[in-house]
């Protein structure tokens, strides 16, 4: 091997450690964002909280049985209104208000984050990893 080729190769392996020593800080330091933290909390009282686990189950249930019938936009009104009935239902727990207040939050903060990084790279980090990235 080139003394040229040993150096392009200690050189990559230099810059691929800098890669993971950053990814790995990037990581840390979002686990223990503000954001991400209360995510995690909202995430675990909605496990525990049967009652929102219960309404949950329950407009996934009604969902899953008219799915053919929602997809042909073919559903009653009667079990439009029930459908309807059970989302409010879920939507209206504390925990689930309080979960999906936190991952809104938490993906405001990771859309910043994706930004930042498009803006130090040059490139669109969005863009380029797809849809339902960020």
């Amino acid at each position: 091997m080139s003394q040229s080729a040993v150096s392009f190769q200690a050189t990559n392996e230099t810059l691929d450690l800098d890669i993971h020593n950053a990814a790995r800080s990037f990581a840390q330091a979002l686990a223990e964002s503000a954001e991400f933290q209360a995510f995690e909390q909202a995430a675990g009282r909605l496990q525990q909280d049967e009652i929102a686990q219960q309404t949950i189950r329950a407009y996934q249930n009604k969902q899953q049985s008219l799915q053919m019938m929602l997809m042909l936009n073919a559903v009653s009104p009667q079990d439009q209104a029930e459908l309807e009935r059970l989302q409010k239902a879920f939507l209206e727990q504390p925990a689930v208000a309080a979960y999906l207040k936190a991952q809104e939050e938490l993906n405001t903060l990771c859309q910043e984050a994706a930004n930042l990084l498009s803006e130090r790279i040059g490139l669109s980090y969005t863009a380029a990893c797809g849809p339902g990235c960020c």
